[in-house]
């Protein structure tokens, strides 16, 4: 029996002489240097007590060694489980008990701290690794033999991921190597990635879009990476003309239209921009566009599924929409509460199905349960919308629904609506108590510098726009919005900040 997505990674590497990585530095990583890495990795881990099936936790900053430890804990048969290195312990505890992993890596500052955790919690061995190298793990693995590649089938689990959890405790995807491998595939034959290509990845590898996403795409292609430890407009600027394509989050592509040196002639090599893990505003695609003359291409996806849709590749790139279904999904808007489908152009809840859906929740098998229909669906939360093109557009997310006086308002519209405004950078919209309406319509609005705008200004160029009831009721105005690592606004966040603003004496 084979290793599903081991060996399709293996089968596809072009040459191991042939370069994988350019670090920030120049540094080269070969394919050959990666994979012996790999196996030594692997032996560890198998010589530590690692069994197919078994949890590998991972808090560690990004390296090219990080990208081994994945590998390499897939050779082994186990579930990759990367955790944001924002988390804090107390945080880290909880997705220790929950996972219940056999082997934990952290960064070298945290290795004593978290061993203590683990060890009160009868867990495994804890080693470090750091940005550089650093750390307790690869010294432990220099000699290691290496360990035959454990056999998994297509259905076995190869990673978990944990949701952000915004809501209630967070969740552990489980997803499988066809989960992975499948979706990898589509998107580099999509995307019309080859073994020319080289990407610029300054994403994390903590996430699905970094990790599984980029990384795997660009090993299935045979093709190269400049790989950076995080985003720096820069190191950016300095090395983009060396690539033929960049992933990015919305957020790099504002800081990157901030920067003059950002023009034509810089991005001249390049045949591929896309988004994701946030929606790009029209605005920014507009400008981007005007700019460099590439159309971003804006596609959708979720922890749980990989990339379900996606901008075309030849075609229409429209601002706002999220594409078609990718090759092999099946996607469609349903009425949340009767499951009914709906028609074209009616708002409902996004449901997709295909072989990128994952096998359900760690150990929540009745959460796992109420998030399927019974065709095998997958409800994603996403309020959405199909136009008569076909194309996607995200409205929302269900928990993000303002529900004032009776009425349901979706953010976005209101957003979007806010965002067209002279002297609007970007807005957010949520919904607070009230005493009347049960929830009010509230706009957080960042303004352009210099911008007089008000609050009244604002609710005065939104009367002929919007229905009354979709109106805010208040707007505050603020420098930023807060987002998290992979630039998402955090509308939880905002729900907290401004839950009295319908209170009587409160600001």
């Amino acid at each position: 029996m084979s290793n599903h997505l081991y060996d399709a990674i293996t089968k596809a590497i072009p040459s191991r002489d042939k370069t994988l990585l350019e670090l920030a530095d120049g540094k080269t990583i070969s394919y050959g240097e990666m994979f012996a890495l790999v196996e030594k990795l692997a032996g560890h881990l198998v010589r530590s007590g690692v069994a197919p099936g078994d949890r590998v936790a991972v808090q560690a900053d990004k390296s090219w060694q990080g990208l081994a430890l994945y590998l390499a804990t897939v050779r082994a048969g186990a579930a990759y489980l990367p955790l944001n290195t924002a988390y804090t312990l107390a945080e880290l505890e909880y997705f220790l008990s929950d996972a219940e992993p056999s082997f934990v890596v952290v960064q070298p500052a945290n290795e004593e701290k978290v061993a203590t955790l683990c060890a009160k919690m009868g867990r495994a061995a804890v080693q470090s690794l750091g940005g550089n190298g650093e750390g307790s793990l690869l010294p432990a693995a220099a000699n290691a033999p290496a360990a035959p590649v454990a056999a998994r089938g297509a259905d076995d689990l190869a990673a978990i991921l944990y949701t952000s959890g915004t809501t209630g405790r967070s969740k552990g995807a489980m997803l499988t190597h066809e989960n992975l491998l499948s979706n990898a595939i589509v998107l580099r034959d999509c995307w019309r990635f080859t073994e020319r290509d080289v990407l610029l990845h300054a994403l994390p590898i903590f996430h699905t879009h970094g990790l599984f996403v980029a990384c795997n795409v660009i090993l299935l292609a045979g093709a190269s990476m400049i790989y950076l430890a995080k985003f720096d407009n820069d190191t950016v600027v300095r090395l983009l003309p060396k690539a033929t394509s960049m992933m990015a989050v919305p957020t790099f592509y504002v800081r990157l239209l901030d920067d003059p040196r950002f023009d034509r002639e810089l991005t001249k090599n390049i045949r591929l921009f896309t988004s994701g893990s946030a929606p790009l505003l029209a605005e920014t695609h507009r400008a981007f566009s005007e700019r460099t003359g590439h159309a971003i291409l804006e596609r959708y996806g979720m922890t749980e599924t990989g990339m379900n849709t996606s901008n075309p590749y030849d075609g229409d790139r429209i601002p706002g929409t999220v594409g078609f279904p990718l090759p092999g999904v099946e996607a469609r808007v349903a009425d949340p509460e009767s499951g009914r489908i709906l028609p074209p152009g009616e708002v409902g809840v996004l449901e997709v199905r295909g072989p990128n859906v994952f096998r359900g929740y760690w150990r929540m098998p009745e959460k796992t349960k109420a998030e399927f229909r019974a065709d095998g669906f997958f409800i994603t939360g996403d309020i959405s919308k199909i136009d008569e093109r076909g194309y996607i557009h995200i409205v929302g997310r269900a928990k993000d629904l303002v529900i004032t006086g009776g009425y349901n308002v979706y953010p976005k519209e209101v957003e979007s609506a806010i965002d067209d405004i002279k002297g609007v950078v970007e807005s957010a919209v949520i919904g607070c108590p009230h005493p009347d309406f049960g929830e009010g319509v509230t706009a957080v609005v960042v303004r352009e510098k210099n911008s007089t705008l008000s609050e009244s200004d604002i609710t005065a160029a939104l009367e002929q726009k919007l229905a009354k009831f979709k109106q805010p009721k208040r707007v505050f105005f603020v420098d930023e919005l807060p987002r998290n690592t992979m630039g998402k606004v955090q509308k939880n966040v905002l729900r907290e900040t401004y839950a009295r603003a319908y209170v009587r004496g409160a600001a």
